[in-house]
């Protein structure tokens, strides 16, 4: 799980204050989880959001994102249009321990709030990759506003950029 944060913990419409800070040893910690990953679990919103963006992108993650594998989980969405992708519904929870549980490298997960909360709750997350960007921004959704229980995280690794963005790794505590 990759996010990227402000310092206040907000998280929403990063689009319009990430990209400032957006820089190579960004890319390069970016890049390294693409690498291990053989697929991407995506929420409803995010699948919806890159499906509009990557399949005419011509930027350098598009091809790597248009042919990754790709499960959405959902409780709305019926069909997937986009390339490589299946959507996860039903008993979401006993069908994403059955993904993990498949040989092969990492399930990747960028942005999906709703779904981010959800594996924090039922401890299916593994990792949490915080990019904490140097600006807080006072409002907006923040990523754990709607945890309802507290989850003990223990910090694996950290390293500051050049640009003042903080990249965070935990692991769960137990």
């Amino acid at each position: 799980m990759s996010l990227s944060v402000s310092a206040d913990g907000v998280a929403e419409a990063p689009e319009t204050w990430h990209f400032p800070y957006f820089d190579d040893e960004m890319g390069a910690a970016i890049g390294a989880g693409m690498a291990t990953s053989d697929a991407m679990l995506l929420g409803r919103v995010q699948y919806e959001e890159f499906a509009a963006h990557w399949p005419t992108s011509d930027d350098e993650f598009a091809g790597f994102m248009n042919n990754q594998k790709k499960y959405v989980v959902t409780t709305t969405l019926t069909e997937a249009t986009w390339n490589n992708t299946e959507i996860v519904t039903g008993d979401i929870e006993a069908e994403l321990t059955a993904l993990k549980a498949t040989e092969g490298g990492d399930l990747a997960i960028t942005g999906s709030l709703t779904l981010v909360q959800s594996l924090l709750r039922s401890g299916l997350l593994d990792q949490l990759q915080l990019f904490v960007h140097p600006v807080v921004l006072g409002k907006g959704a923040r990523w754990f506003d709607k945890l309802d229980d507290q989850v003990e995280l223990k910090l694996a690794s950290a390293e500051a950029f050049g640009s003042g963005v903080l990249n965070q790794i935990y692991v769960p505590a137990k």
